[in-house]
């Protein structure tokens, strides 16, 4: 039997878990009510002529549960950043005090809860499709290397593998979506 039979089980198992990390990313940037420099990360900046993360033009902090501080290294940049908060759709207000901008979180309502928790079930329905289309792949390799002359008994061994994995990962984003909806759900 040729060796180019062998399924990649490795690469398979590294594009799921690279959906998994991309839905705990996503998650990272929903606002439950609790401060996070996680969720300005996404945010950019025009400094210099170019598109710049927050992170890269002043550093995040969190000094208390409900406040996000950033305290912005270039004084010409500080009105440019606070623009940039304002336009993200974050639905806060920066307050500034030199060139530190604060980013009180406020209280989330119950409506508010419950539409959150439904963009994190798309996040995590997202995740699942991207972990079927990666076992999809997998089993067309199955299917390329039976026609290819591999084992009937060996196909059948590296389905249930497949198939084991990808139980794993969805395993896994269920878990981190019930973990995030309890966190925003939490008063």
């Amino acid at each position: 039997m040729p060796d180019d039979l062998d399924i990649d089980v490795n690469d398979l198992s590294r594009r799921m878990d690279g959906a998994v990390a991309v839905l705990r990313k996503e998650f990272a940037t929903l606002r439950t009510g609790r401060a996070s420099a996680a969720m300005v990360e996404p945010i950019t900046v025009e400094a210099y002529g170019v598109q710049t993360p927050i992170n890269q033009v002043g550093s995040v902090n969190v000094p208390e549960p409900r406040m996000v501080t950033i305290n912005v290294w270039d004084k010409s940049l500080v009105n440019k950043v606070e623009k940039a908060i304002l336009e993200s759709g974050l639905g806060i207000n920066p307050q500034r005090n030199g060139t530190i901008i604060m980013l009180p979180i406020p209280e989330l309502n119950e409506e508010r809860r419950r539409e959150l928790t439904k963009v994190a079930g798309q996040y995590a329905e997202n995740a699942r499709v991207s972990i079927r289309h990666v076992r999809r792949d997998g089993m067309d390799q199955l299917k390329k290397a039976k026609t290819a002359g591999m084992a009937e008994d060996e196909n059948k061994i590296w389905q249930d593998e497949i198939q084991e994995l990808t139980d794993s990962r969805i395993k896994t984003v269920d878990d981190a979506l019930e973990a995030k909806q309890a966190e925003i759900m939490q008063v």
